[in-house]
């Protein structure tokens, strides 16, 4: 487990859920809750700027809507602004300025470093997600647009396979389709989609 020291600007106690939605969904008025199958994670990926937060703030509100509240995870250290309710934000956790300036590093090696640290404690978040369970269908997980966190770098390796070992996972790949209609950016994300897919 990462300590204070490890996790620049971080809290040394251990990571908790926000207070305002870790109860959302208790039950969620469905019948047979007690007894249903494990949530499905949506690892949502993409290129910075595609609209991944977007998408999770839309399907967040739909499921709302449908009283099926999902449990969200905030996995971008660097957004100022989390327009959805999120049960996990990694901010609580870990000061991505800090980490830069801590480590001498640019925006994006400060954000892979953030993402870094916060996996030595991705064992606490499974915790939180086994109690939780029973009260949800569905785990969004909003990822910050760095490809390198989830194509090469340690820690989306150590996110993706934890998750994955115990519960149904689903990656979805986001495009921004006004930019791929030149073939090379539509290649370039094809790639990366692809890339995505064998982790």
């Amino acid at each position: 487990m990462a300590t204070a020291a490890q996790c620049p600007g971080g809290a040394e106690e251990d990571l908790t859920e926000s207070q305002e939605s870790s109860g959302a969904g208790k039950d969620s008025g469905t019948p047979g809750a007690a007894a249903r199958d494990k949530p499905v994670c949506l690892i949502v990926l993409g290129m910075a700027g595609s609209g991944k937060t977007t998408f999770v703030q839309r399907l967040t509100a739909h499921l709302h809507s449908r009283k099926a509240p999902p449990y969200v995870i905030n996995l971008d250290p660097a957004v100022l602004e989390v327009p959805f309710p999120a049960n996990i934000d990694i901010r609580d956790t870990v000061n991505y300025k800090q980490v830069m300036k801590q480590y001498g590093l640019g925006p994006n090696g400060g954000i892979v470093t953030s993402l870094n640290l916060f996996a030595t404690r991705f064992d606490q978040v499974m915790q939180f997600l086994e109690k939780k369970q029973q009260n949800h269908r569905y785990v969004l997980i909003d990822t910050p647009g760095q490809i390198e966190v989830f194509t090469w770098s340690a820690s989306g390796t150590i996110i993706t396979e934890t998750l994955a070992s115990s519960f149904p996972c689903v990656v979805i790949y986001v495009m921004d389709t006004s930019r791929s209609v030149s073939p090379v950016t539509f290649m370039s994300n094809m790639l990366y989609a692809c890339r995505y897919t064998q982790n």
